[in-house]
């Protein structure tokens, strides 16, 4: 099953994040992601058929993150209706190549082209 939209929250502390929500609410760890030194920093968990991705990053409570084929178009017409970037476009080592912003109404979203 490809999935569109997924939850996403962001911690100071990704490992740590990763143990307490396999341990306290029984997420199972579908994929995890670690950099150069071998922190985590990128998570995928399963909730039954559904997944919750957490990443490193400064928490500002939960975010959606939803795929797009052209993250650049996407960018450029969010812009251009007045939405905040608060990412701009990155091409990140997982593959995706994203951004973030905030709606007029203060909800984070993050759009990119990764598709677990």
């Amino acid at each position: 099953m490809q999935r569109t939209v997924y939850a996403l929250a962001r911690y100071h502390d990704c490992p740590a994040a990763l143990d307490f929500l396999t341990s306290a609410f029984g997420f199972r760890a579908h994929e995890v992601t670690k950099n150069d030194e071998g922190v985590v920093t990128h998570a995928e968990l399963l909730v039954e058929n559904d997944m919750i991705m957490i990443g490193e990053g400064a928490p500002g409570g939960p975010g959606v993150y939803i795929a797009v084929a052209d993250p650049d178009a996407h960018l450029d017409r969010a812009r251009a209706a007045g939405a905040e970037i608060t990412m701009d476009l990155v091409d990140q080592p997982y593959g995706s190549r994203e951004y973030a912003c905030k709606d007029p109404f203060g909800n984070v979203w993050y759009f990119g082209t990764y598709r677990p």
